[in-house]
């Protein structure tokens, strides 16, 4: 089980990186276009903001490599660390919606599915 979510975790981090490629002009996605906006628009942030925002898409895309790690090697930190993550990504899709919007479903179901792997002890970090 802890092969599986660590996997399900580095993909996810993967699927953060569009929020850095599209902002930064590395890549161009007809499912992501190149917005100066966040809030679905409302909030005008600019080449230079957007591009800051594309730093903490990078960032939390690395982060959940990380976590992955930690899972891996049994850190005891791995838990609160992916909990803390997982709810900056959420924020970070609210700010991307709606492009970003199946991203705050799929944080949701990490946080859930951490509560209910602990639930059951299917991951012991002992």
């Amino acid at each position: 089980m802890k092969i599986f979510v660590a996997i399900f975790l580095f993909v996810h981090g993967f699927a953060h990186l569009i929020g850095f490629v599209v902002p930064w002009k590395i890549a161009h996605l007809e499912e992501m276009p190149y917005k100066t906006t966040v809030f679905n628009g409302n909030l005008y942030l600019g080449e230079f903001g957007i591009r800051i925002v594309g730093i903490f898409w990078l960032i939390i895309a690395l982060a959940f490599s990380l976590s992955s790690y930690l899972l891996i090697t049994h850190n005891p930190i791995w838990l609160i660390f992916t909990l803390v993550i997982t709810l900056v990504s959420i924020i970070l899709c609210i700010l991307g919606w709606p492009d970003s919007k199946i991203g705050v479903f799929v944080n949701f179901f990490i946080v859930l599915g951490i509560f209910i792997l602990q639930w059951f002890d299917w991951i012991v970090l002992d």
